[in-house]
């Protein structure tokens, strides 16, 4: 099974399929026959992101200035596609189509320099801290601040849910640098922390209802005293930053959920053709038939959908509304088809029988955390 079953992609040149190449061979080589011991431990370890550096998986749109191809997303989504088909839940989707992002746009001269080679080799990795133990969605009640002391910030605060956040060796801070400020998103920042710095600690690894490798985490800052140059751009600036860039973000997490709901679909139909019941297998029934057809529809409709908008970002065309609209379809198309695909394997008594059970619990993880598809549906509805 791969996705080159998927006919009609249109999104990607001959380069960008030269490359998915290279990208499933090493994840079939160095990912997934250690995705299960990956689980047990609940943490991908960092050498596999040194082996990802090494072959360019990571940060493919770094500047070559910087150590990076200069590419473009195209092959991010590659490697986001890839990853997520094969199971492989490594977190270089935050650190190649979010954090690059926001240090190649707003980093000083200084900053680009001393992170983006060593986010590239994998040598560094990276988290963004915006979520708090009582603030999810709405940024601007954010309780983190950094206070200037001299010439530097002192940041106090708790982060939660933080997508890299035991391996992670810099972390963007998402910060209220004037807590007094009217309206309050103009007295945000974004601060670079690097994990040695004294008064940063890493809390808990989360447990999860999927995704039981994927490396989430609490993080902590007591009188974290850094430098005033830790400020990515202007002060002030930081609630900007983070919306300019959501069309991108949005954008990734619907690639990589289309790229999950076809390999469940793939899997199902292997498994229907294989599986006895009733002296028959159950992929000769019509019900199976049925429900297979309709995922097989709405999957190639997704894949249509997501090539036009891979295409439009490409251009630099991809609305903000646009990217909410693709992460609202693909996130909800990836639950329709993970449902089904697992009564067809038997329904819930079956949860740790099949590979299926895992990709399951992942999508209901995205669901109920990472889809905010209620978010997206008022975003898209202010635009029309």
């Amino acid at each position: 099974m791969s996705l080159d079953t998927v006919a009609g992609r249109f999104a990607y040149t001959e380069d960008h399929e030269a490359f998915r190449q290279t990208v499933r061979q090493f994840l079939m080589k160095e990912g997934v026959p250690h995705v299960g011991k990956w689980e047990e431990d609940r943490l991908v370890p960092k050498d596999f992101w040194i082996k990802a550096g090494a072959i360019g998986m990571l940060c493919p749109t770094v500047p070559e200035a910087y150590g990076g191809l200069g590419l473009d997303f195209g092959y991010n989504a590659i490697v986001d596609e890839e990853m997520s088909y094969t199971g492989v839940p490594a977190g270089f989707s935050l650190q190649s189509d979010i954090v690059a992002g926001y240090i190649e746009h707003y980093g000083s001269e200084e900053q680009k320099a001393e992170w983006l080679p060593k986010m590239v080799s994998g040598e560094v990795i990276t988290a963004i801290a915006m979520t708090e133990p009582g603030t999810g969605s709405d940024l601007q009640a954010i309780r983190t601040t950094a206070r200037k002391d001299g010439n530097h910030y002192v940041i106090n605060g708790s982060k939660t849910y933080i997508t890299n956040g035991q391996n992670t060796d810099l972390t963007l801070v998402v910060a209220k640098t004037d807590p007094d400020a009217k309206p309050a998103w103009k007295g945000m920042s974004i601060i670079l922390v690097e994990s040695d710095r004294e008064g940063f600690s890493k809390g808990r690894k989360l447990d999860k209802i999927g995704q039981e490798a994927a490396d989430t985490s609490e993080l902590f800052f007591e009188d974290v005293r850094v430098p005033i140059t830790n400020c990515l751009g202007e002060e002030g600036k930081g609630f900007i930053y983070l919306m300019s860039q959501l069309p991108q973000e949005r954008l990734s997490i619907a690639v990589s959920v289309q790229a999950s709901a076809q390999k469940a679909f793939d899997e199902t139909v292997e498994f229907t053709k294989t599986r006895k019941a009733f002296a028959g297998m159950v992929f000769d029934f019509q019900n199976t038939r049925f429900v297979l057809a309709d995922l097989k529809a709405k999957l190639q409709v997704g894949w249509a959908h997501l090539d036009w908008a891979i295409t439009r970002h490409l251009k630099g065309e991809l609305t903000n509304e646009e990217g909410a609209a693709a992460k609202l379809w693909h996130t909800d198309l990836q639950w329709e088809v993970m449902d089904a695909c697992l009564q067809l394997h038997g329904g819930a008594g079956y949860m740790n029988e099949y590979p299926i059970a895992r990709a399951w619990r992942a999508a209901r993880v995205t669901r109920i955390f990472g889809g905010t598809n209620e978010i997206m549906k008022e975003l898209i509805g202010r635009s029309l």
